[in-house]
């Protein structure tokens, strides 16, 4: 896949994860900073994963060791209501004609996928068919979740250009729940077909589905280099690495990947995750699928500058003078690759003098 041996600049927390018997040297002081970098990140209970598996937990200092083992214990706390609020959604869902295919942190979970036992959740994504959202949106009203938007411009963007509705908050438990139709908005280029996401999903229990693993990586990867929000983008990148361990013995899995990113025009975006992958874990296994996007060399230079800085923990410490001019490039990029310039403009100038008044305000 042409990739290079340059590799990002790391920070002690990318250190700990690719190295973690590297800590037995660190300070107080890199400690700290260590800590404040996965807290930053919500990776905490993911780096106490990391040295619970490599056995050098008992060598952290106590005071860090407490920390990581309390966002441990917050992280179990997660899981058991996220599965929890799956069988909520189900049982809200059981009058509407389809099943419920989970995305993202919630696959995770009900897949029982490694990367579920360190991960901290704010919302639960579902997905479901189009011609379907007015059952599903009327369901889950009567169970108690109601728009966590009342603003006008914002309905109307959600149901008219945007791949999910308007997020919902249940009004008791005060969870997040989000519910799309397809992976991307209908105005971005390429468009996957959510019927085939749908049809080759693959059954957990009851009515509940996940994506098969194939798409389940392609999503990540969308999610991660489509969107232009790096917020969680160390962690996200992450995810992509443990994915493809999981998924390492499925069958034919580099070839169907590969198949997949031509058959929904996405080549460039499985580039840009298997390269981030390999620059930022060099000992990862990396599928060798040839999906024949790799950019020119010039412009590979550049995109690799711009992920290497969106994709660094967002902590002060991680970061360089280029490193928000990077996440703003990127964040534009996100969407025009979403939406066409007639719309887009128009967008991008409302939400700024909504910023600009909200700043004011305050």
């Amino acid at each position: 896949m042409g990739m290079t041996n340059d590799a990002p600049r790391p920070g002690l927390l990318h250190q700990a994860i690719l190295n973690p018997r590297c800590v037995d040297a660190w300070s107080l002081s890199q400690w700290d900073l260590c800590i404040r970098q996965a807290a930053r990140c919500d990776m905490s209970a993911r780096l106490a994963m990391v040295f619970e598996h490599a056995q050098v937990m008992e060598r952290v200092p106590s005071k860090p060791r407490l920390h990581l083992r309390a966002a441990a214990t917050l992280v179990d706390k997660h899981r058991r209501d996220i599965r929890f609020e799956v069988d909520c959604i189900a049982e809200a869902l059981c009058s509407v004609d389809t099943d419920v295919l989970l995305l993202k942190g919630a696959a995770y979970v009900m897949a029982d996928l490694p990367m579920a036992r360190g991960r901290l959740f704010s919302d639960v994504d579902i997905m479901v068919p189009r011609q379907r959202l007015s059952e599903v949106e009327n369901a889950l009203m009567r169970f108690g979740w109601t728009s966590a938007s009342k603003d006008t411009y914002d309905q109307g963007y959600y149901r008219q250009w945007s791949h999910e509705l308007p997020p919902f908050v249940h009004a008791f438990r005060g969870t997040l729940l989000d519910v799309h139709h397809t992976i991307l908005p209908p105005t971005a280029t390429p468009t996957p077909v959510p019927q085939k996401l749908l049809a080759d999903s693959r059954r957990i229990r009851g009515r509940v589905r996940v994506l098969d693993p194939v798409d389940m990586f392609l999503h990540s990867a969308t999610h991660l280099f489509h969107e232009g929000e790096f917020e969680h983008g160390f962690r996200d990148a992450l995810d992509l690495k443990d994915l493809l361990e999981a998924f390492a013995e499925e069958p034919a899995f580099a070839a169907r990947l590969a198949r997949r990113a031509r058959e929904f025009g996405l080549q460039r975006i499985i580039h840009h995750a298997l390269r981030t992958v390999q620059r930022f874990w060099p000992a990862t296994y990396v599928t060798a699928a040839k999906v024949g996007a790799e950019p020119e060399r010039a412009l590979q230079c550049i995109m690799d500058a711009l992920f290497d800085r969106a994709l660094a923990p967002m902590h002060p410490s991680c970061e360089d003078a280029f490193s928000s001019s990077a996440r703003f490039v990127l964040y534009l990029r996100g969407h025009y690759l979403r939406m066409p310039p007639r719309l887009l403009l128009p967008h991008l100038a409302r939400k700024a003098l909504r910023r600009m008044r909200v700043g004011k305000d305050h």
